[in-house]
């Protein structure tokens, strides 16, 4: 039975489901576009969920065939025109620390979550809404996702970590044209260049499929998963000796728990073993 996760807001869903905690953006209006709202539903949501041990793997997801278009570009427009509006009142140095904030309460807090993160795309994720899909630890798509980076489209530079996210899956060359000329990418030329590492393409609907996929991951330990996401975040900002020597900590203490234990004697006894995050 799934139990609904009070996030304050109609813009931001949540709810916890089979060990897969699922996040979604739900503006279909909009695309999903992002607003104030939507970032104080997702810091609840991620808190109650780092806090749910029943909770092995969380999805972040659109609802109605869209991930997510990125900023609201129909109120920056009203903004604009006529002076008003969230944010519109606000100095530069109160709009840019505003955003430092935002940025950090998404994409660096999906980053960092202590649990796999997986970014569920059955549409449209563009702009901010595709820097907070590669922020991300792994990303799924539908056929019909189309990827795009847009920032310089609508003379703006980007946000919420996509060029850091971008050049470390695809490197600086592609990253740099994916940003310059922001074509319009189809879910089987993302996963070409490594940006989806799996396009559902099952007759059954996609967020059953996504739930599945991610189900599949909640079956694992989840101390273990826990511990690997650590040394790969780890991976790209220290040196080998350094990573070597994390590495073995945290292959000893995985080690030495009790489902590390389960999964040997499952093994040995050719049955599927059970995962208590013990």
């Amino acid at each position: 039975m799934a139990r609904t996760i009070a996030t304050g807001t109609d813009h931001l869903l949540a709810r916890v489901e089979d060990r897969v905690g699922v996040i979604t953006m739900n503006r279909p209006e909009r695309r999903n576009a992002l607003s104030h709202e939507m970032y104080s539903g997702i810091d609840l949501a991620l808190a109650d969920m780092r806090d749910d041990d029943e909770v092995r793997c969380v999805m972040v997801t659109g609802a109605q065939g869209a991930f997510c278009a990125g900023g609201d570009v129909k109120a920056m427009n009203e903004s604009h025109t006529t002076g008003t509006g969230f944010r519109a009142e606000m100095t530069p140095e109160d709009r840019l620390a505003d955003l430092q904030r935002r940025q950090r309460q998404v994409s660096l807090a999906m980053h960092e979550y202590p649990k796999p993160v997986v970014a569920a795309i059955p549409g449209a994720a563009a702009g901010a809404g595709l820097s907070i899909a590669l922020a991300a630890d792994l990303r799924i798509a539908s056929p019909e996702a189309l990827l795009v980076t847009a920032f310089a489209s609508i003379g703006a530079s980007g946000d919420f970590g996509g060029s850091w996210f971008l050049t470390r899956l695809v490197g600086e060359s592609k990253a740099k044209e994916l940003y310059f000329r922001s074509p319009r990418m189809t879910a089987a030329e993302a996963a070409e260049l490594g940006l989806v590492n799996e396009v559902l393409a099952g007759d059954a609907p996609f967020e059953q499929q996504a739930m599945e996929w991610c189900m599949d991951i909640a079956t694992r330990a989840p101390l273990a998963l826990r511990a690997i996401k650590e040394n790969m975040n780890r991976a790209w900002l220290v040196d080998l000796g350094t990573a070597l020597d994390a590495e073995a900590e945290n292959m000893t203490s995985t080690m030495r728990t009790k489902d590390h234990k389960e999964a040997v004697a499952a093994f040995v006894e050719k049955r599927t073993a059970v995962f208590k995050g013990e």
